[in-house]
């Protein structure tokens, strides 16, 4: 299993639960949330069915905290680039091509299918998506800061188009195989277009 940094075999407790939600992230991206079971992930992990029903006293506590680590660490990856992004001033092209060539990464698509697939696994599981909430709501505080970056007025209101945009092309990406993110880039420069013009329109016409 290849995509996913596996932490090193290790007795203590933290390092032991890590291993195992990486491992599930594994399992979901190469075969789906069907291919998780308990065995396969403590067979996978290295570690006895016990620890494993210690750590986690259900399925779906092991899908939610393995999408949740996921989550965080992405989050802490998207929010350094989006501080770069504020530190300086960019136009939308440019910030359009960063953000094409991060999407691009080979080594990200088994953590992109294994959060598509959990966030679908959602629609079906009323554990899992208090969950896919906070994923999304991490990508729109995000997308918010770029926004923001780039001077668009009320850019949380409007950071919901760029994550729906992003995850459409994202599903299109994976399932055809595509092995870069072209197209990335002139999608967001012409969503952004249009919110920008939506914006300065509204603030041109009388207000009643």
């Amino acid at each position: 299993m290849k995509g996913f940094p596996r932490m090193p075999p290790d007795e203590s407790t933290q390092s032991t639960r890590e291993r195992m939600l990486r491992v599930t992230l594994e399992l979901i991206a190469e075969g789906g949330v069907a291919a998780v079971t308990n065995r396969r992930v403590a067979a996978a992990a290295g570690v006895s069915l016990g620890s494993l029903t210690y750590h986690f006293a259900s399925h779906a506590q092991l899908l939610r905290e393995s999408l949740l680590l996921y989550v965080e660490e992405e989050t802490s990856r998207r929010e350094q680039i989006a501080r770069e992004l504020a530190g300086e001033a960019f136009t939308v092209e440019q910030v359009a091509a960063v953000v094409e060539q991060m999407v691009a990464t080979a080594t990200d698509i088994p953590q992109q299918i294994a959060e598509l697939e959990l966030h679908l696994h959602a629609a079906r599981d009323p554990e899992l998506r208090e969950s896919s909430a906070r994923c999304f709501e991490a990508h729109e505080k995000i997308a918010a800061a770029a926004l923001a970056a780039l001077g668009i007025p009320d850019a949380k209101r409007h950071a919901g188009k760029v994550v729906a945009l992003m995850s459409g092309l994202a599903v299109r990406r994976l399932a055809s195989g595509a092995t870069d993110a072209q197209g990335t880039s002139d999608a967001l420069v012409a969503l952004v277009a249009g919110i920008t013009a939506t914006s300065s329109a509204a603030a041109l016409s009388p207000r009643a």
